[in-house]
Parts: structure tokens; C-alpha cells; sequence
């Protein structure tokens, strides 16, 4: 072969890259995404003992397989060269905390129930593409019935070994929830896996609002290991909202919170899924239903909600002004699809931009770590200071818009989050104030949550980490713009000085409030199923603006 002609097998491994390249790319596998893979693989821990050995075809090829308590390797079994060169390949590696399934494997024919000659053992396990968790399969040959139950009682043994997975869960779903999909993505995609798993599940299919509540008070908590809701933002705070209120009525003190008993795994089924989305970073059942059977558990912040005294509600976020106007005009066409109704509502509440004179406080967030803000906060209530030792900052003026958020909200419309400078359990919410300006001002603001950055970079927006809000609602600015008769009586829920009834966005339900609010943030008062994700998955755009 002469200098100048290529190499055939460096052409074969040119075409080899060429089409694994391509492979990813239609799984939607990016760059960025397949670097964090990459370094998410695992590295055999020589030192660790070695619970079982043996021989198994992986594939087409024969493989020295070892065991551990914490990993599974797997190394071809290589004639020696004539040379005798030995070659070294690096063993392929599986995490036994990634495995949630194993079966022993055999041949059946057709119609036959059950038995069979054994094939060898089958692993189920969990696989990360970007943000999304995927089922895959790892299958050791080996005819040996002996040899195969060995190895699969161990592996059966250590994986009982995993405390935080849970073993039997109360599931609720709600089958109204947007395109009434629910009880559907529940079958094809949870059951499956929550059956190979070997997790039970005693279901309930809610019936109306306050069903799951109600359920929730009389439910034998040391039955369960953890509660699934299969829904969306709704049913999501219902269930918190029930949770909290459990522990807090179990444990005697209906003044303090108390943190949930049982964490909550999230089946997203919703129009938006802003929790489901702060907790996997991606609107996926099947992602959902994993971080439930590997018991990835994540400590999150929530609020109360209180009015002159008197719990409104526990949640994770809140918008007055006009987050809570859209969602009053978007509850009038619940006949609509989400996706017109939630452009109907933005743009009639656009049209109609008013403004509201308010008393602003805040107490600005402390630096602490989670445990010290836990003990302090008890403190504070053993002590009775409810209200806390630390100074109130207070603003008065218009407002457009006020949110304040536990969690960063992120959704397919905000991949980075409504409040993307907040966490899941820093202790602290988000609060945004938008001050009067112009229409078109405003309606920069919004359009920069759909990009990376720059929504706060207004004049007219403010932002701070605060542990505690107060909002004084005092009068409404009118709008000069005629209206229909369909119009005024929407108008006189929110315009009157009189009876005044302010209504408000909590976690995507619409709650009319007359009085000043008070919402103070609790540290790690639930425990939701999924991990911390700075940024969702984005494959949605609105384009009402």
C-alpha cells in the first residue's frame, strides 16, 4: 500500500463515527448533554470485595464478569496473541444504584405461561440521555439454572439494600387534568415500571377538588412509602398542601409547620407542570417514574399562605397583579384547549394593563445553611416569635405584577425558570416586583423569560432573596378602555374599593383573597421525588406576544 492511499481501516472507523454521530443526534442526544454523560461514568473501585464471580456470554461474546456490592463489571475473555501480547480492554461498568429490575431470563414457547430452560439473568436499569431517564437492558447468558440463581438472588439481595426506594406507594390521579390524559399515561408508561420493579400501589382516581385532601386525612400513613400524583400543578399543591397539613395535625401543632411524613413523587399529566419540571428538568412520565423507583429524593421549600390570621394554604409559588388576572380570565374558558386559553388570557389581560397600589414588605433572606435556618425557625416558634427577629423593608407604589417563588419554576415556556436566581432548598423564595410602565415595556419583560437572561435587567423590576412577604393591596388604577357586560363582571371581582376581592395565582389555581397576605417560607418542609436541574428541557415556544 503506497503512502498516498488511505487506510481501509481507518476509513471503517471514520464511517463507524460518522454513524454513531448520527444515532445520537436523532435520539436528540446534544453535545453539551453528552459531555455531562460522559462525566457521570463510573470508575471501577478495585478495593471494593468481590461478592460473585463467573462466566457469561455478553452479546456474542464470552465475558469475565464480577460483582460487588456497589457495581457490576464485565471484561471479554481474550485468546492470547501467537505474540503473546495481552491485549487490554477497559470492562464495561454498571452501577447497581442505577438497577431497578431483575429477572432470570428463559426460553418459552408460544402460549407457554411459565418455565422454561434458563437463559441467564436480566438487568433492567436506568440510562441518562440530557435530562431524561430511559429504561435499558443488560442480558447475561448462561445456560446454568444453578449458576443463574445464584446470581440472581444476589443481586435481588442488594438491591433490597436501597432504603430510600420505595416498596408500596398511594397513588392518585386525577383524570380531568388537561387533555384528561391521565389515567392513560399512568398505564402505558408508570404501571409497567412500577410492576417490574415489584413497587405496589393502592390507587385512587380523584373525583372532584378537595378529593385527594379529604383522602389524605384519613389515609394509615406507616402503610406507604411514599405518594405519587398523577396530575398537574393542581392536584401537584392539593397533595403538598395535604401532606403538610397531615404532619401537622398528626404531631399536634396546628400553629407550626411540621415536614411532611412521606415524599411525593410527581407524575407530570398537566398543561405546564412547573413542579414536575423544577424536580426533573423535563415533562416525561417515564423520567418521572424513575427518580420514584430509585428513590432520588430531594428536601424542597415551600410557603404559607395566611390571611389575618388564618392558613390559607401551603405552596410553592404565588402571583398577584397580572399572573393572577390572566389565570381569572383563563378559568372563564375552561371549555378552551390550554394552549388558546392561555393566549386568550394573556392577551385580554394585556389589553386591560392596570396597575395596583400597594404596601410591599419583606424580610430580606439570611445566609444560612439549611439545618440552621430548621433550628432557628424552631426556635422561633418555641419561643412564640412568629414573626421573626429580623427587620421588615417596606415600599409602597403601583405595581404590575408581584411574584414570589419558593422553587425556580421552570417550564417548557421558561427553561431557566420564572425565578431562575432562587433554588429548591436554599431557604429562601424569589420575590419580583414589576413596577408601573408602559405596555410594551412590559411586554419585553415577559417575552425575555423564554430566553436565557435579561428579564430583570428593567428599571422598572425588582428582585430579592427574602424568608418572609407581606402584601397590602389598597386600590386598583381603573382602565379608561370600554368593556362587555362579560368584562365588567370581571372587573367588579377586582376593581371594587369597597368589598375589594384581589385574585391571586398559587401554584396555577386562582384563590381570591380580600385582605393583606402574609407568605413566609418554610425550609425543606417536603421531600419530592427528582434532584435539583438548572435548566429545563425547552421544546415548546408561545406565541401570543
Amino acid at each position: 500500500m503506497s503512502a498516498f492511499e488511505d487506510d481501509p481501516r481507518e476509513e471503517r472507523k471514520k464511517k463507524k463515527k460518522k454513524k454513531k454521530i448520527k444515532s445520537e443526534e436523532k435520539l436528540g442526544v446534544t453535545a453539551k448533554e453528552k459531555e455531562e454523560n460522559e462525566e457521570q461514568k463510573p470508575e471501577v473501585n478495585s478495593s471494593e470485595c468481590v461478592l460473585l464471580r463467573g462466566i457469561f456470554k455478553v452479546g456474542k461474546k464470552s465475558h469475565d464478569v464480577l460483582l460487588t456490592s456497589t457495581t457490576l463489571t464485565w471484561t471479554p475473555i481474550m485468546p492470547e496473541s501467537p505474540t503473546g501480547e495481552v491485549c487490554s480492554l477497559r470492562p464495561g461498568v454498571l452501577m447497581l444504584r442505577e438497577v431497578f429490575a431483575v429477572k432470570v431470563k428463559r426460553r418459552r414457547a408460544a402460549g407457554q405461561p411459565s418455565g422454561g430452560p434458563v437463559l441467564g439473568v436480566t438487568l433492567f436499569y436506568c440510562k441518562r440521555r440530557g435530562r431524561r431517564l430511559v429504561e435499558d437492558t443488560l442480558h447475561l447468558h448462561n445456560a446454568s439454572s444453578e449458576h443463574t440463581h445464584a446470581w440472581y438472588n444476589k443481586l435481588r439481595e442488594l438491591l433490597t439494600g436501597f432504603s430510600s426506594r420505595p416498596r408500596c406507594v398511594k397513588v392518585f390521579i386525577n383524570p380531568s387534568s388537561h387533555k384528561k390524559e391521565a389515567v392513560h399515561i399512568y398505564r402505558e408508561h408508570v404501571a409497567p415500571l412500577f410492576k417490574m420493579a415489584d413497587v405496589r400501589t393502592d390507587i385512587t382516581v380523584t373525583e372532584m377538588r378537595g378529593h385527594a385532601l379529604s383522602v389524605m386525612k384519613e389515609l394509615k400513613l406507616d402503610e406507604f412509602d411514599g405518594v405519587v400524583c398523577v396530575g398537574g400543578d393542581g392536584s401537584v399543591a392539593e397533595l403538598c398542601h395535604a401532606l403538610v397539613l397531615r404532619a401537622q395535625l398528626d404531631a399536634g401543632s396546628p400553629d407550626s409547620p411540621v415536614s411532611a411524613g412521606l415524599p411525593l413523587g410527581i407524575i407530570p399529566a398537566g398543561s405546564t407542570d412547573v413542579v414536575s419540571c423544577s424536580v426533573h428538568g423535563v415533562r416525561d412520565p417515564v423520567t418521572a417514574a424513575m427518580h420514584i423507583i430509585l428513590g432520588h429524593l430531594q428536601q424542597v421549600d415551600m410557603c404559607s399562605f395566611s390571611s389575618q390570621g388564618q392558613l390559607l394554604r401551603f405552596g410553592f409559588s404565588a402571583m398577584f397583579g397580572f399572573g393572577g388576572r390572566s389565570l381569572a380570565w383563563a378559568e372563564k374558558k375552561r371549555w378552551m384547549p390550554s394552549s388558546r386559553r392561555r393566549e386568550y388570557a394573556l392577551v385580554k389581560t394585556l389589553a386591560r394593563l392596570r396597575a395596583d397600589h400597594c404596601q410591599l414588605s419583606f424580610q430580606a433572606s439570611n445566609t444560612n445553611t439549611l439545618s440552621e435556618q430548621l433550628n432557628q425557625e424552631e426556635e422561633q416558634h418555641q419561643n412564640g416569635d412568629l414573626e421573626g427577629a429580623e427587620s421588615w423593608t417596606t415600599n409602597q407604589g403601583l405595581y404590575l405584577s408581584i411574584s414570589i417563588m419558593a422553587i425556580p419554576c421552570l417550564s417548557p415556556h421558561a427553561p431557566r425558570g420564572l425565578a431562575p436566581n432562587t433554588r429548591l432548598a436554599n431557604g429562601s423564595a424569589e420575590l419580583i416586583a414589576v413596577g408601573d410602565t408602559s405596555r410594551s415595556e412590559f411586554i419585553k419583560h415577559l417575552k425575555r423569560y423564554s430566553t436565557s437572561s435579561g428579564q430583570f435587567n428593567s428599571s422598572f423590576v425588582e428582585t430579592h432573596a427574602v424568608s418572609a412577604v407581606r402584601l397590602c393591596p389598597q386600590t386598583v388604577i381603573g382602565c379608561s378602555e370600554e368593556e362587555s357586560e362579560d368584562d365588567s363582571r370581571m372587573t367588579a371581582i377586582i376593581q371594587s374599593e369597597t368589598a375589594a376581592v384581589f385574585p391571586w395565582n398559587i401554584d396555577g389555581e386562582l384563590v381570591e383573597i380580600p385582605n393583606d397576605v402574609l407568605i413566609r417560607v418554610h425550609p425543606g418542609l417536603i421531600t419530592l421525588y427528582g434532584e435539583e436541574v438548572p435548566e429545563a428541557e425547552s421544546n415548546v415556544s408561545c406565541s401570543c406576544i
